[in-house]
């Protein structure tokens, strides 16, 4: 095995240590009851079965398993035959078994996959008849381990390539060659770069070195693929050890391209770093901050406005450019809707200029303007940014527009219709209005008045103001 060469930037922060075996060294005791009761039912039925996959991975690097794969010899129809609360929806061999406590788990027949035309999933699959076999048409080496027996033998470990001190050495290897293994599907070079970020690993060099000719091959993979992959690497504690080995593999060029454009592009920033440069820096800003999944995304797609309108050292409406860069590429990703309109919101947002010349009224309009519910995220975005840049995270007045924010919040001021003292209704009766548009323009006009002057919020200030807008308004009719 030939760890790979490099620096962390290239291939994953590096480290080492024995692997970790569960309590008292014995990975098995560290699986939870209700999931050896599964194993067990299936081994007093004659089949064999193992533990297997990320969730025996990460018992062994001590790390909480979120699910539970198993694996079997048993076929499908016999897995839901034993399980009563089971579910076989397709045609790779896995049952969806709900246990008492509510969870699901994964149990799979053993299979060897094969002709893989679309580098994404297997057309057509193979049941067998050992777990060897189907550890060989895993990913990586650390996925390849299994725990358990056939029946009447003592439950241990299979590890028929060494996934096992890999894990010891933080190494994540491919089984077999590394090729082959990302021309069957071309979503495992993307897992490499992510986990390689999320779980602190180096990429074995050979395994490395085939990412790159075989990049290509992740424009095949469905735009939800892609973004359940990108999202789980934001989440890792360093993203940017998985954003620079997306951009020097290719991958990004491949996947999100937009991003990619940033190499290269001058930034009056921080000495020798370019945009690119300045985006991960920011990331890792906001992962170090502990920010939400859908901040680490916005910083990530900040500045993609930039390469498009560089123009003599400016970047002249770039946040602008920028939400709608985001939001087609978000859209190729098959990216939520709501999370599509959050992260573009805040990506064209993010370059507003405090000044603490500011009046209370200008205070209120920016709460209106983004939106109170946005506001925490807009300015954990900024910070990060500005940790980016090489500043504070708290430069440009950040702190003090916060402080101030807040109480305008804590005043509980009027900022939208809901706050007015008086609503449409009222306006309908007292002003002899029939419903209609004019109603809806004479209430936003109201707020915009009320925001500039909250004393001016009751109802017979209110219906005082609501009649001169009337009768200043251009004559048209009720209805348009």
């Amino acid at each position: 095995m030939e760890p790979a060469a490099g620096g962390p930037a290239a291939s994953g922060p590096a480290a080492s240590g024995p692997a970790a075996t569960g309590p008292a060294g014995d990975p098995g005791r560290a699986i939870p009851d209700w999931v050896q009761a599964l194993l067990d039912r299936l081994r007093a039925e004659g089949a064999a079965a193992y533990v297997v996959g990320g969730s025996l991975r990460d018992i062994l690097l001590d790390r909480l398993p979120l699910d539970w794969d198993l694996t079997t010899s048993a076929r499908p129809e016999a897995i839901q035959a034993l399980f009563r609360e089971s579910t076989y929806e397709n045609a790779f061999g896995t049952v969806a078994v709900r246990v008492p406590n509510g969870k699901v788990v994964q149990i799979t027949t053993f299979r060897s996959d094969h002709d893989y035309a679309d580098f994404r999933r297997p057309h057509r699959v193979e049941f067998g008849d050992t777990v060897e076999d189907d550890l060989a048409r895993r990913d990586f080496t650390m996925n390849a381990i299994a725990w358990g027996s056939k029946p009447g033998e003592a439950a241990g470990l299979v590890d028929p390539f060494g996934g096992q001190a890999d894990i010891g050495d933080r190494l994540l290897r491919a089984v077999g060659d590394p090729a082959t293994r990302f021309g069957e599907d071309a979503l495992r070079m993307l897992r490499a770069v992510r986990l390689a970020a999320v779980l602190g690993f180096r990429i074995d060099q050979r395994t490395l070195d085939a990412i790159g000719p075989s990049a290509g091959l992740a424009a095949h993979l469905s735009g939800e693929r892609v973004s359940a992959e990108f999202l789980k690497l934001l989440d890792a504690p360093r993203p940017s050890v998985g954003l620079r080995l997306a951009e020097e593999t290719g991958l990004l060029d491949v996947l999100a391209p937009v991003l990619a454009e940033q190499r290269g592009v001058a930034q009056n920033k921080l000495p020798g770093e370019d945009l690119w440069d300045h985006t991960v820096r920011s990331v890792d800003a906001a992962a170090s901050a502990g920010r939400s999944t859908r901040v680490r995304l916005a910083t990530l797609l900040h500045d993609i406005g930039k390469p498009a309108t560089a123009a003599d050292g400016h970047f002249y409406r770039h946040e602008t450019v920028g939400a709608g860069l985001a939001a087609d590429l978000l859209r190729r990703w098959h990216a939520p809707r709501v999370l599509t309109d959050e992260v573009t919101h805040l990506v064209a947002q993010h370059m507003f200029n405090y000044d603490d010349a500011w009046s209370d009224g200008a205070v209120r309009r920016f709460i209106v303007k983004i939106g109170r519910d946005a506001l925490d995220d807009l300015f954990a975005l900024r910070e990060a940014d500005n940790i980016g840049s090489g500043q504070p995270g708290d430069a440009g007045g950040l702190t003090e527009l916060r402080s101030r924010v807040a109480a305008q919040l804590a005043a509980n001021v009027a900022l939208d219709r809901s706050g007015l003292a008086i609503d449409g209704d009222v306006l309908i009766a007292k002003l002899e209005l029939t419903p209609g548009p004019l109603v809806g323009r004479l209430l936003e006009r109201l707020v915009e008045r009320v925001v500039m002057d909250p004393g001016l919020n009751d109802p017979e200030s209110l219906l005082e103001l609501a009649r001169e807008m009337q009768r200043s308004m251009p004559a048209r009719t009720e209805d348009g």
